[in-house]
């Protein structure tokens, strides 16, 4: 008996080893979050940051939520403000939970 012959259909996308695929995400905004970040670390209580909008070539509102997520998973908790010329990051301080009445 001879063996059935198989067919290959051919791939659409290029292929590579497992182990060389990136793990991690390095977004766009990575950069100016990470500098975010270590500014609020800094940061004296009372205190907040001014990042001039011109420096969030992204936009604020990409760089706002880019800054959420990545406090968030960091476990802080950052409250924002604008206006025409500038993003205001004001550290919050961590929540205590909600009591029950």
């Amino acid at each position: 008996m001879r063996a059935a012959k198989v067919r290959e259909i051919p791939m659409h996308f290029k292929t590579m080893v497992q182990s060389d695929v990136p793990q991690g995400r390095n977004g766009k905004h990575k950069e100016i979050i990470t500098v975010i970040l270590k500014d609020l670390d800094q940061l004296q209580n009372g205190a907040a940051l001014r990042v001039p909008l011109r420096e969030l070539a992204a936009g604020k509102a990409k760089v706002r939520s880019a800054l959420n997520r990545a406090a968030r998973k960091a476990g802080k908790t950052v409250a924002t403000a604008s206006d025409g010329n500038f993003l205001y990051i004001i550290p919050s301080p961590p929540s205590q939970g909600h009591s029950s009445l």
